[in-house]
């Protein structure tokens, strides 16, 4: 069941700026994942924990699911994940974010809401708006993941990214996934539901050229 929330409401205009990332992770130094729409957390609680040569941080629209994830976040030892909650257009637009922006690795969407009706595609989290912000923020060789397992919205999200000149779809075959912020192949929630249930999945990576 997909819990829907409007991200266009003004409850989303204002987003806490992420603290600087010597507070946030033990090592601010490694690269860092972006994930958004992380959702209960559970994705990145497992990859941070089976991948300790990378920092995580995920973005999640839905305020009381980040403020359980920080809870559970007292009792990690290892600092190498952060939970924020907001729109994450507005997320990038904060000007108090920018040193952050500029050290992301790399880019996760797995499964985002769909919003089938055609009058609420404005709702999805790919625009061009959006990806004109990661096409002028993101380093040359960051990384964009999607994954969904609906063919139309997947279509819609690859045509968004490609009309960008900054973006250029990857052959998986040339991807060494063992220096991915997911060498182990760990799946989300949803993920798990969709292989259970055999549907099938569509997924990209590109690099911001």
């Amino acid at each position: 069941m997909r819990q829907h929330v409007n991200p266009l409401s003004k409850n989303f205009f204002e987003i806490d700026p992420i603290p600087p990332l010597s507070e946030v992770f033990e090592n601010p130094n490694l690269p860092i994942h972006l994930d958004i729409g992380s959702a209960s957390g559970d994705f990145l609680f497992e990859l941070s924990f089976k991948n300790k040569n990378w920092n995580y941080i995920g973005i999640e629209i839905r305020e009381k699911l980040v403020i359980n994830a920080n809870l559970k976040m007292k009792n990690r030892e290892y600092k190498n994940l952060y939970f924020s909650f907001g729109n994450v257009n507005n997320f990038f637009d904060h000007t108090k974010n920018k040193p952050l922006i500029n050290s992301i690795t790399s880019i996760s969407l797995n499964f985002p809401d769909p919003w089938f009706k055609k009058k609420h595609h404005k709702r999805r989290v790919i625009q061009p708006k959006f990806v004109n912000f990661l096409s002028n923020s993101m380093q040359k060789s960051s990384l964009i993941f999607i994954k969904t397992d609906v063919k139309e919205l997947f279509k819609y999200m690859e045509l968004t990214i490609l009309e960008s000149t900054k973006f250029k779809k990857l052959d998986n075959k040339d991807f060494l996934l063992n220096e991915s912020f997911n060498p182990n192949k760990v799946q989300s929630n949803r993920e798990k539901y969709v292989l259970l249930n055999q549907f099938e999945i569509y997924e990209s990576i590109y690099i911001k050229i």
